[in-house]
């Protein structure tokens, strides 16, 4: 089986290129859904979060309020390391058992995983890829999809690494600067590389 990590920065087509992998057969699992479940209402993350936060993050139904931890942890480099303390370790052993319980026989198995070089997982892989567009074009869509101001968008890219130092380090680059179908394009020889 090839273990493949899907990455990028904020807003540059991950989403949308692990659903075409899964549309073309491959494994996929979403590191960013593994990171909502581990603070999920009743976790030993959530109660860590709010030990670490307070109350005032929790919504009227118990849940995590997202947003609004959000606009502390992008504004607060030691708080962002901290949530991120209490979240990656979780979501990391969630994609190994996700590996090791693939079914026999899975050829391609694809992790999107945003903060893959932030967090030195890099070398738990065979193979990295990279999904990347212009910073502008990744302000655009934040203000776009998220609401954000151009100052808050800025914030997000900056807590990452930039898209280029990820481009530089990857075995696969999907240019997600054109159309629809130029992504699908990439994707499907993607897919062709790591099952060859």
């Amino acid at each position: 089986m090839r273990r493949a990590a899907l990455t990028g920065g904020i807003a540059t087509g991950k989403s949308y290129c692990l659903a075409r992998f899964a549309a073309l057969g491959a494994a996929v699992i979403d590191a960013d859904q593994l990171a909502r479940d581990a603070v999920a209402p009743g976790t030993p993350g959530l109660a860590s979060v709010v030990a670490r936060f307070g109350p005032t993050y929790l919504r009227v139904d118990g849940s995590l309020d997202r947003p609004a931890l959000g606009r502390l942890v992008f504004g607060d480099r030691i708080a962002r390391a901290d949530l991120e303390a209490i979240i990656h370790p979780e979501v990391y052993r969630r994609i190994g058992e996700w590996f090791a319980n693939l079914p026999a026989g899975t050829q391609v198995a694809i992790a999107d995983i945003p903060l893959l070089f932030e967090t030195g997982h890099q070398h738990d892989f065979e193979t990295v890829i990279v999904c990347a567009c212009s910073p502008a074009e990744q302000i655009r869509r934040l203000k776009a999809r998220d609401g954000l101001t151009d100052e808050a968008a800025r914030a997000r890219l900056d807590a990452q690494w930039p898209i280029e130092e990820k481009v530089s380090r990857a075995n696969i680059v999907i240019r997600t600067d054109g159309g629809f179908a130029e992504t699908d394009r990439a994707v499907g020889w993607a897919l062709s590389q790591l099952r060859a």
